[in-house]
Formats: C-alpha cells, sequence, structure tokens
C-alpha cells in the first residue's frame, strides 16, 4: 500500500503539473500534504513535516545555489564565457571544433546551472556554426551533454550536492569518482551518439537555428580583445573544482598518515564546504569578472541581484521537494521499501538507480526524484557496507533518464535548437537515456575497485 499510494501521489503531481498547468512549487505542496494523509500521518504533523523538508533542504543547499547562479553571471557578463569558447576554437582549428564545443561546455558546466549554460553557451555555438559551416545540431547536441553529464554528476551542481548531503557521503570522493565517470559518459554520449542522430533524423541536423535563438533573448557580444584573458576565465569558472578538490587531497592525506585533527586542517576542510567554496569563488569572480576591469560595483551587484531574482522560483521548487522527500520518509514509506527489498541480492548502486529513474519518467525533475529516491533508499543504506559517494552518482544517473514532455529541459532544448517533437525525442530524449545508462554502467565498474 505505500508503494501504491506513492505512486498515485507521483501520478497527481503529473497531472496537476501537466494538464492543469498548476505551478510547480504549489503542487509539491498539496501532493506532499495529500500523500502524508494518505500515509497516515496525523494531520497536525503533517505542515511541519513539510516546513523540516523544506527548511533542511534550503540549509544545505540555499547557498549554493545562490551563489552559483552569480557566479555564472558575473562570468557571462563581463565575456569569460565568450573568450574561453573562442580561444578553445583557436586552439583546435575547424576540424576539430565539436571536441572545443565538449571541452568548453565541460569548463564552464562545472560553475553553472544546466539552464545558465544553455542560455550562454547556445548564442555562441550558433555564431561559431555559421562561422564554421558547420551544423549547428552538430555542435550543439555534445555541448547539452557536456552540460548534463557535469549537472548529474559533479558538485556544485545542486543534485549531486544535495544527495550527497542526504546520503552523508564525501563531497570530495563524490567530485572525484564524478570526474572519472563524467569523462567517458561525454565521450559516448556526445559525439559518438550524434553520429549516429545525424543518421536517424538528419533533417534535425540540417536546421540554422535562426528563429530559436532570438527566443533565448539577446546574447552580448564583445570584441575579444575587450574580453578577460583565458587563462583569468577558465580560471576563474574552475575555482569551485579545484577549491574542493585541494581540499579533499589534504583530507586524503591526513585519513592516509594518520594524522589528528588541528587547527589547520579545521580549516581546510571549512574551505572545502560547498557554500564556502562557492562564496569564495563569487568573491574572486566579482574581482577577477569586474573590479580588474575597471567595471563600477553598482553594475555586478546589479548583475548579481538579476541572477538571483532569476532563480527565486527554483529555490523553492528545490526547497520543498525536499518536503516531499521528508513525507514519505515520515510516513513510512523509506521503511517500506527497505523491508520490501531486505535479504534481496539487487544491488543498492542499481536499487537506487531504479528508483530514481521510475520517479523521473513520472514527474520529470530530476533533482525530485534524486531527492525522492535518497529517501525510499536511506533506511537500507544505513546497513548496508555500499560505497556512499557512488550511491549519489547511481542515483544522480538515475535521475536524469529519459528526459520528455514533463520535463522542462525537455523544451529548453526543443525550442533552443528549433527541434520538432520526434526530432526531440529522437536525439535529446535519447541522449539523456544514453548518459543515464552509460553513468550506471561507470558506477558498477568503478565499485569493483573502490
Amino acid at each position: 500500500m505505500p508503494l501504491l499510494i506513492t505512486a498515485l501521489g507521483i501520478l497527481l503531481l503529473l497531472i496537476m503539473i501537466m494538464k492543469f498547468k498548476i505551478n510547480t512549487f504549489i503542487t509539491l505542496v498539496v501532493v506532499s500534504f495529500l500523500l502524508g494523509l494518505a500515509l497516515g500521518m496525523p494531520v497536525n504533523e503533517i505542515m511541519g513535516s513539510i516546513e523540516a523538508g523544506l527548511g533542511s533542504t534550503l540549509a544545505s543547499t540555499g547557498l549554493i545555489f545562490g551563489f552559483g547562479a552569480i557566479l555564472g553571471k558575473l562570468i557571462a557578463d563581463a565575456g569569460g564565457a565568450q573568450r574561453i569558447a573562442m580561444t578553445l576554437i583557436a586552439k583546435f582549428g575547424e576540424k576539430r571544433v565539436q571536441w572545443a564545443v565538449i571541452l568548453t561546455a565541460f569548463i564552464l558546466g562545472i560553475a553553472l546551472f544546466f539552464e545558465v549554460g544553455l542560455v550562454l553557451l547556445i548564442p555562441i555555438i550558433y555564431q561559431i556554426a555559421k562561422q564554421t559551416n558547420i551544423s549547428f545540431l552538430w555542435l550543439g547536441l555534445p555541448m547539452a551533454t557536456a552540460l548534463s553529464v557535469t549537472h548529474a554528476f559533479l558538485p556544485p551542481h545542486p543534485g549531486p550536492t544535495v544527495i550527497a548531503d542526504q546520503y552523508g557521503a564525501n563531497i570530495g570522493m563524490v567530485l572525484l569518482y564524478g570526474f572519472i565517470i563524467a569523462i567517458p559518459t561525454i565521450l559516448i554520449a556526445g559525439p559518438l551518439f550524434t553520429k549516429y542522430a545525424r543518421k536517424m533524423v538528419p533533417a534535425a541536423f540540417e536546421k540554422a537555428g535562426e528563429g530559436s535563438i532570438a527566443k533565448l533573448g539577446d546574447a552580448k557580444q564583445y570584441k575579444l580583445e575587450d574580453t578577460p584573458s583565458f587563462a583569468i576565465s577558465a580560471f576563474t569558472a574552475l575555482f569551485p573544482v579545484i577549491l574542493m578538490g585541494l581540499s579533499t587531497i589534504f583530507t586524503l592525506i591526513k585519513d592516509t598518515v594518520g594524522m589528528d585533527d588541528n587547527l589547520f586542517f579545521d580549516i581546510i576542510a571549512t574551505l572545502g564546504t560547498p557554500s564556502m567554496v562557492m562564496l569564495l569563488s563569487v568573491l574572486l569572480s566579482i574581482y577577477t569578472m569586474g573590479i580588474a576591469r575597471k567595471i563600477p560595483m553598482t553594475d555586478l551587484m546589479e548583475s548579481a541581484e538579476s541572477s538571483v531574482k532569476a532563480i527565486g522560483m527554483l529555490l523553492l521548487i528545490l526547497g520543498v521537494s525536499g518536503s516531499l522527500k521528508e513525507v514519505l520518509m515520515d510516513g513510512g514509506v523509506g521503511d517500506y521499501v527497505a523491508e520490501v527489498f531486505e535479504g534481496s541480492t539487487i544491488s543498492p548502486l542499481l536499487l537506487a538507480w531504479l528508483i530514481a529513474a521510475i520517479i523521473r519518467l513520472a514527474q520529470g525533475s530530476a533533482t525530485v526524484s534524486a531527492l525522492t529516491t535518497a529517501g525510499l533508499v536511506l533506511p537500507m543504506v544505513a546497513d548496508s557496507d555500499v560505497n556512499l559517494a557512488l550511491m549519489v552518482l547511481a542515483t544522480g544517473a538515475g535521475s536524469i533518464i529519459a528526459s520528455h514532455v514533463n520535463d522542462t529541459g525537455f523544451w529548453i532544448v526543443k525550442e533552443s535548437f528549433g527541434l520538432s517533437m520526434k526530432e526531440t525525442f529522437a536525439t535529446w530524449t535519447v541522449l539523456e537515456t544514453i548518459i543515464s545508462v552509460s553513468g550506471l554502467a561507470f558506477v558498477l565498474l568503478l565499485s569493483l575497485f573502490v
């Protein structure tokens, strides 16, 4: 019954969002409350559970989400992203321009949210396609692949960061394993799949994309000499990963050597927390992308404020998706799932991927499916010796499978590249599924060695 009630709740969520077009934030609160009632929770405790879930989720991710949006906006407004793209193209040459695009998207994708990355890079990719006379989609699909992979697997992105917090996994190890999994996944789902997609839907690769680009808004173009240098731009975009990586290395050395905790390692650990990493990255970007270029502080703060305003609703949705997870846990669904699979020979990694994939298919949001999965499998993980960092990546992989009409990413890609519904299913939906399955395969492979 708990699983049936959960399935009906997810179905109701889907109907309210898709058929009745009700705001996702409102829908999540309503469905969370109704699920609490259906699961037999005391009526006077349900709202408390919803508030607790929202509070705990925002407490761990709100700063990361806000600072990440500011960082991406400052890099974009200063022309840093344009400098990275153009420099890589010049270095790689036109024949290998697709690899330049993949590397560009991967570098920027580490610091940017998926949607921000698309809006930022698509106008640049469009200009590259025109200048090199290469298919817009031929460059665009691998770019979107790199952004999607970083979004699914690499902290400080909200998805893997939130899941790591829920599982109690070491964020640095998630980042390290995420890199190992991300690179081959990008190669398979990016350039390799694009070759087959071009044969399956050739018409999609013949579209120039002029009309769709206009819908994204005007992209400010700079003369290359007016943008920050490549070294400064790349360093600013990669700074979050550099800080987190250094913190992880110091921690591993301490644990390996068996050194005791002291003030130095406490400071290193603090500097490596995602919220502190993003704060320091934003402060760095204010200098490198603004002060060093003599941009008035008022202009920089306007960019910062506009970026945070743009993610206001996303923050609420992110927070209340934690409420749904909290209600499922308080309602006993997680315990029930643990009982169902108690003694099961199925790998916890495969189970986490499977549950996340099913929920993703039902309601569309990768973040909601990941958080809900965490709530369902947490009780089972507590009694298991499974690698928690790999659990994070398996859950992330399942949560991005088969993007379709109930996923905003589906519509963003469709409109960005000017594709028909059929073409979007044949390219983007299949691509996301390849990322998900490849991610699971590499997680299972990695689990044999760690």
